[in-house]
């Protein structure tokens, strides 16, 4: 299923769909525990506890290192997540929508990696839970919602709101092929009512 959407419309989801927020756990579950087995592809589902055969005090410590201001400067952006994002900000405010608990070290990271971005073009909300971005999107009046937890995208469905799945490990799972999914940002920018793509 492919979209057709207005960039004033959407929102983002940032840890799994800007952010390769994994593939910084991986590496810091090499570097501090020598998990030199563990794969982005290992991470099945979004539970952590469920999929990895690690002992719970190791993924609390690398799920808090993961989430600290000093390693999320350090979180890679998924690729070409960083151009068609500074691509869309010339056509309105980019609306990110995180399930984190605090907005800052996201803002922070979110202006470094969008460089070429005007910051007041970048509007960060931090809801601490997923069941509430439900709320923040339907103030922020969004129609589109780029999210990798298919759980909060049956939510968005169900509510009217239209979730676009960005593909990852944790969600092909059959409860999820009801979603448009995409699974990269250059497949996503083809979706765009942009003049490049003969559409706006």
């Amino acid at each position: 299923m492919n979209l057709t959407i207005d960039p004033a419309h959407i929102a983002f989801d940032v840890d799994g769909v800007v952010a390769d927020t994994m593939a910084l756990f991986v590496r810091l579950a090499r570097e501090r525990y020598g998990l030199a087995h563990l794969t982005k592809d290992d991470i099945r589902q979004y539970d952590l506890y469920r999929c990895l055969d690690v002992k719970k005090e190791i993924i609390d410590d690398l799920i808090c290192l993961t989430l600290d201001d000093h390693h999320t400067l350090e979180t890679p952006p998924m690729p070409a997540a960083p151009d068609v994002l500074t691509d869309l900000a010339q056509h309105g405010t980019l609306r990110f929508v995180t399930a984190r608990i605090w907005p800052d070290s996201i803002l922070l990271w979110l202006r470094k990696t969008l460089g070429n971005v005007d910051p007041d073009r970048i509007q960060v909300i931090a809801t601490g839970a997923p069941e509430i971005k439900l709320r923040i999107l339907r103030e922020l009046g969004i129609r589109y919602f780029l999210e990798d937890r298919w759980e909060t995208c049956a939510l968005l469905a169900r509510e009217g709101i239209q979730p676009i799945l960005f593909d990852q490990p944790w969600n092909r799972t059959p409860h999820a092929e009801a979603f448009p999914r995409v699974s990269s940002w250059l497949e996503l920018r083809r979706w765009f009512l942009l003049p490049e793509n003969g559409m706006g």
